[in-house]
């Protein structure tokens, strides 16, 4: 949405994640976004565990110390079993601590606000304002809806990076990360009847970053935003090459942002989603109902497919409108 000057309006948005540089590279970009008020950011346990999540996205908001810090919560448990499962390790790809070679010292916040509290608390507040992004498993939504019947219902909606319509999976052969890391929660926050807007495989999978046009964007290692870029997409260059033969670096974290700032962007398709969560073979596969006649109703608007160069272009331009001081 423009305002007068043709300048968008700022959109409350909450970032549920559990970084992982793809993550971190997000929380960066919003923090720094003028078109987004960044009011919360919530961890959870997933390609890491939930302390190390959460001691990363105190590291990120602390090094680029943005002029407006947003509220940030803390989470515990184990890393997800999905990176048992024969799928890309998330600690190769992201390295021990999830932030490649990232190392902010990092306290232990005094008083430590519980993520799922922390989502409701932001919600209640700002009722029917609030976007929420979702990159990681759906932990915390799941146990917001139980604190808070109808804390779904109060956002203004939810963007969930995670599932896969025709692509198969990346955890398992049927099932991707998110979905597989916790089904349960992704089956309940999936069937809810709020506004919700899915992410797959299907719209990321091609989005990739090479090195060279990284090495384009000149970025200055002497900023705070640099530096946070410079120890952590040169690792994620060289993990994708050494253990997946992949020659650049996904962008499914930015293609889900850039679902919250350009939906225009995109090709969707309303659908009926439920996920698997007892097969041996599909625990945490999204399954979509395409029958001409079916008893169940749309209950989500799916991204089916997405120009690259549009994510790599409205990248480019986030990068270079970041503000650059030292």
């Amino acid at each position: 949405m423009d305002c007068g000057g043709g300048r968008r309006l700022e959109q409350k948005l909450i970032i549920d994640a559990d970084p992982g540089i793809g993550d971190a590279l997000v929380i960066a970009l919003a923090l720094l976004n003028p078109e987004i008020d960044l009011i919360g950011i919530t961890p959870t346990a997933g390609c890491t565990s939930g302390e190390n999540a959460s001691r990363n996205v105190h590291a990120i908001v602390g090094l680029l110390d943005p002029l407006k810090w947003p509220r940030v919560g803390w989470a515990e448990g184990p890393v997800s079993l999905a990176d048992q499962c024969g799928g890309p390790n998330p600690k190769i790809l992201n390295g021990p601590r999830g932030l490649g070679d990232l190392k902010v010292p990092v306290a232990a916040p005094h008083q430590k606000h519980d993520s799922p509290k922390l989502l409701v608390d932001l919600v209640r507040t700002h009722p029917n304002e609030v976007t929420l992004l979702t990159l990681g498993p759906l932990t915390n939504l799941e146990l917001a809806q139980e604190r808070c019947p109808e804390f779904l219902s109060l956002l203004k909606g939810v963007v969930i990076l995670g599932g896969s319509v025709a692509h198969g999976g990346d955890a398992t052969a049927s099932a991707e990360f998110n979905m597989f890391a916790d089904p349960e929660a992704a089956r309940s926050v999936l069937s809810s009847p709020a506004t919700k807007t899915l992410v797959p495989l299907d719209a990321t999978r091609r989005v990739m970053l090479t090195f060279s046009q990284y090495d384009r964007l000149a970025i200055d290692k002497h900023t705070r935003f640099g530096r946070l870029l410079d120890q952590t997409l040169p690792f994620a260059f060289r993990a994708q090459h050494e253990h997946l033969g992949v020659e650049g670096f996904p962008l499914a974290e930015v293609v889900a942002l850039a679902a919250v700032l350009r939906p225009d962007l995109f090709q969707r398709k309303s659908m009926s989603v439920d996920v698997e969560t007892q097969g041996e073979l599909t625990r945490g596969m999204t399954v979509f109902d395409n029958r001409r006649v079916s008893p169940t109703q749309h209950n989500i608007d799916v991204l089916m497919h997405v120009d690259s160069q549009s994510i790599l272009d409205l990248f480019t331009l986030m990068i270079r409108n970041s503000p650059t001081e030292a």
